[in-house]
């Protein structure tokens, strides 16, 4: 029920993100799950590989990078997906900010609502 209620609420945050932000648009809720989906799925496989990748540049700019590495992530989804559209990069590292901040949000709401026993 957790996860259910997280990946809805993550999908709601990206028609938010297209709301607040005219770089990204995202076209129904349908398309805002599924992309909520593959994000999930790409920063859980493919983020870390490039991480990993990117650690010396990430370390001389103080983990600034990781930033770069959202944004491409975000626009990776973005070009794998009809239903969702980034206007470059710019669009995508902002878009991918605001996604976060909105996934921090969720999940403390997430662990307030389903706290571990």
């Amino acid at each position: 029920m957790k996860t259910l209620t997280r990946w809805l609420l993550l999908a709601g945050a990206l028609l938010l993100v297209a709301h607040l932000y005219a770089g990204v648009v995202v076209t129904s809720f349908t398309s805002a799950l599924i992309a909520a989906l593959v994000l999930g799925l790409l920063n859980t496989v493919v983020r870390p590989i490039l991480v990993l990748l990117t650690l010396p540049v990430t370390v001389l700019t103080l983990g600034l990078f990781l930033f770069v590495i959202n944004a491409l992530t975000f626009w990776a989804a973005a070009s794998l997906l009809p239903g969702l559209a980034v206007n470059g990069f710019w669009a995508a590292l902002i878009g991918s900010l605001i996604y976060s901040l909105c996934g921090m949000v969720i999940d403390v709401v997430v662990e307030r609502l389903f706290p571990a026993d």
